[in-house]
């Protein structure tokens, strides 16, 4: 039998449910970097890698507002989602080669929300042929690439693609 050592998915699976407070607005509280992996602030959103990708570059859009569904957004976070969602297709293109792109949110527990009181856009880049085995037999998905290695590379495109961030 082979393995796939995943050590950071420890940190997942005993942490389910422990957090008293929002994800990311805990996020937004902390120092831009690694610790809380934010890659772009705008005036209404923010980009940040997702800890525990789909693939490598697995980011999310979120907007500062903690609403639970973009219905409930004002039409400002609403663009500035988009945006910024458009933005990530493009760097990720660029800092990956990236064929193809999963964007979604999903409103609701029902729906697979993760975090289900604050709505956030996932921006998730495909390649063909990444749907292999794993997936398929094992229902295991293999990242190829640190997550902090995935930051410093977003990163540096986040800063040289948008202007200074506003706070």
């Amino acid at each position: 039998m082979d393995r796939i050592w995943a050590p950071w998915r420890m940190d997942y699976i005993e942490k389910q449910g422990e957090s008293p407070g929002c994800l990311f607005c805990d996020r937004l509280a902390q120092e831009d970097g690694v610790g809380n992996l934010i890659l772009h602030r705008a005036g209404q959103a923010f980009v940040i890698l997702n800890r525990y990708p789909y693939t490598s570059g697995h980011m999310m859009v979120v907007p500062f507002a903690h609403r639970p569904s973009i219905e409930d957004l004002n039409e400002e976070s609403l663009r500035e989602v988009m945006q910024l969602s458009s933005m990530a297709v493009s760097i990720l293109r660029k800092a990956y080669g990236a064929q193809a792109f999963n964007l979604g949110v999903n409103i609701g527990e029902p729906a697979g929300a993760g975090v289900a009181d604050h709505v956030h856009m996932h921006v998730v880049p495909r390649w063909s042929g990444d749907t292999n085995f794993m997936v398929t037999t094992a229902e295991t998905r293999v990242i190829p690439e640190a997550l902090v290695d995935s930051y410093m590379r977003l990163r540096a495109l986040w800063s040289a693609a948008s202007p200074k961030p506003r706070m």
